[in-house]
């Protein structure tokens, strides 16, 4: 074995064996091999899209520092035994491998791993990697094809690189906390870790896009994604509305800064988001509640004058709020239908248990043997030729090590029980 070739120690049965036991369901990406280095979050969640869809992905712990989710509620139990919900959620369908990246061994065995990957995800804050000595540019030589995925706080430039960084930080940096809540209270954070979730997302179309690149050239890339970055681009108007009028977005609750009808509306036994703004939804909305009047009414005739800040809230609201109040969500759900956009404000519950949830195949299940049945979201993509896969469970630290270093980087038993021995994996 030379420096930047994996081992062939394993003979062809054995490596054969063992990538037969590492096959996962087919999918669009089917044969791309993932080492995911990714701990909590944004990270783990983009590898665990590409294993969705049918990559091949490894989960990389350091066996003395895992990834802290594992300790993260909700818990399923067996006896005094604890499995982290949150982390099943965020890492089903990858195999396991504990890896001390702080030894040489660690080192050597991750290079040999990254010769036969196609995409390495992490998201360390930006210079761990370099001083580990396994940086981009050092993987990238070993190969060229690698995509090398790096989600961080502020990106791998810029003078605020190495600052540590949170969901929240995202959230504060990326103007998204100052937009949100109410008018003259304090700013409020998005609800879920959108900080997380957005560099989640673009991190998945980056590493497809380069991926795509890679299988057309040989040529491999790093993808940069910065969670404020990926905040700036979910502010919706906000830069533009600054940029070409000097409008500083702020709070406005549960309105919209200027569509109207769209917002949330009391009813007799909750609330409902109803939307109706354009000419042609109000005009179903007001044949639809009995109100076919209000339709001519010059007043509020048009969607331009609907829009109006003083108009709105002295003769459309009203209006709106009177069709609603003596009507149940399920009431107006149903009288609505599929013609005006209007829905029940669901709790979590509500959601999990709906019909149309489970229609969408978007409340999954994963057996995880005596620690019971994990159910988690689904998989959004839907896919109509290579559906997604989502009932793989997680993995246990490093329960895959055996098969991951004989099927990819052609260990035999001896190395890989030497490297055990020595607290390697």
């Amino acid at each position: 074995m030379t420096e930047h070739q994996p081992s062939t120690g394993a003979d062809t049965e054995a490596v054969l064996a063992a990538t037969e036991r590492l096959a996962v369901p087919p999918g669009s990406l089917e044969g791309v091999v993932v080492l995911d280095l990714s701990r909590v979050l944004a990270g783990p969640y983009a590898a665990s899209m590409l294993a969705d869809l049918g990559a091949t992905v490894i989960k990389i712990e350091n066996p003395n520092d895992p990834d802290v989710s594992r300790g993260f509620p909700p818990y399923l139990r067996d006896g005094d035994e604890e499995f982290s919900g949150y982390y099943g959620q965020y890492n089903r369908g990858k195999f396991g491998l504990a890896l001390d990246l702080a030894s040489d061994a660690g080192k050597e065995v991750l290079r040999d791993l990254v010769a036969s990957a196609d995409i390495l995800v992490e998201n360390f804050r930006p210079g761990t990697m370099a001083k580990l000595g396994l940086p981009y540019e050092a993987l990238a030589a070993i190969n060229p094809k690698l995509v090398y995925t790096a989600i961080s706080g502020y990106g791998q430039t810029g003078s605020r690189s190495r600052r540590p960084a949170f969901d929240n930080t995202a959230q504060a940096a990326g103007g998204l906390w100052s937009m949100n809540g109410y008018a003259d209270q304090p700013p409020v954070r998005v609800g879920v870790t959108i900080g997380d979730l957005s560099a989640t997302m673009f991190g998945v179309i980056g590493t497809l896009a380069a991926l795509r690149h890679a299988e057309r050239t040989g040529v491999g890339q790093l993808v940069d994604v910065a969670q404020v970055d990926s905040i700036i681009a979910m502010t919706e108007t906000a830069v533009v509305d600054y940029t070409v009028d000097g409008t500083v977005a702020s709070p406005s609750g549960n309105e919209h800064a200027w569509v109207r009808p769209y917002e949330l509306f009391p009813c007799a036994d909750g609330q409902v988001f109803f939307g109706a703004y354009t000419d042609k939804l109000w005009k179903a909305s007001c044949e639809l509640f009995g109100t076919p009047e209000a339709i001519a009414d010059p007043e509020i005739d048009t969607m331009r004058k609907r829009f109006d800040e003083e108009v709105y809230a002295r003769r459309v609201k009203p209006l709106v709020v009177s069709w609603f109040a003596d009507r149940t969500r399920a009431e107006l759900e149903e009288l609505a239908g599929d013609v005006v956009p209007l829905t029940a404000v669901k709790t979590i519950g509500e959601v999990v248990d709906d019909p149309g949830t489970a229609e969408r195949d978007m409340v999954v299940e994963s057996d995880y043997g005596s620690f019971g049945t994990l159910r988690s979201f689904g998989q959004p993509i839907k896919l109509s030729a290579t559906p997604a896969t989502t009932d793989r469970p997680a993995n246990h630290m490093g329960e895959h090590a055996d098969d991951v270093l004989t099927a990819l980087a052609g260990y035999d038993a001896d190395r890989i029980a030497a490297l055990r021995s020595d607290g390697v994996i």
